[in-house]
């Protein structure tokens, strides 16, 4: 099962801070493991992840998506970060009333989440 975390940066410093993440009530799970069934789901995470960040300062408004594979077969609760395969972000330098809601987003491996939080 891939699941795809609506996200902000601040909700991805909480994950780099802490290990862990909670699942909300918002999150996508990918239909099948196709190419665009994945891809339809990390925009649908996407959409609401632009909500969210829109309540955030100018500068912040960075969609982000945690994209998380858990050891169970079910929805858990929380993930960890040994669990997030890939963090997709708007790149930096967006205007202050955030991305285009077309726009792909930026791949990024977890060991790129520092950086993208500095």
């Amino acid at each position: 099962m891939r699941l795809y975390l609506p996200a902000t940066v601040r909700t991805l410093a909480v994950l780099h801070e802490q290990g862990r993440l909670p699942v909300g009530d918002d999150v996508v799970v990918a239909e099948g493991d196709t190419e665009d069934e994945e891809y339809d789901a990390l925009m649908a995470a996407a959409e609401t992840a632009a909500r969210l960040a829109a309540e955030l300062e100018p500068g912040e408004r960075r969609r982000v998506v945690v994209v998380a594979e858990p050891a169970a077969e079910r929805l858990p609760a929380r993930i960890a970060l040994a669990e997030v395969v890939a963090v997709h972000a708007d790149p930096d330098g967006l205007p202050d009333d955030g991305a285009d809601p077309d726009d792909d987003l930026c791949w990024y491996g977890t060991q790129e989440i520092s950086q993208l939080l500095g």
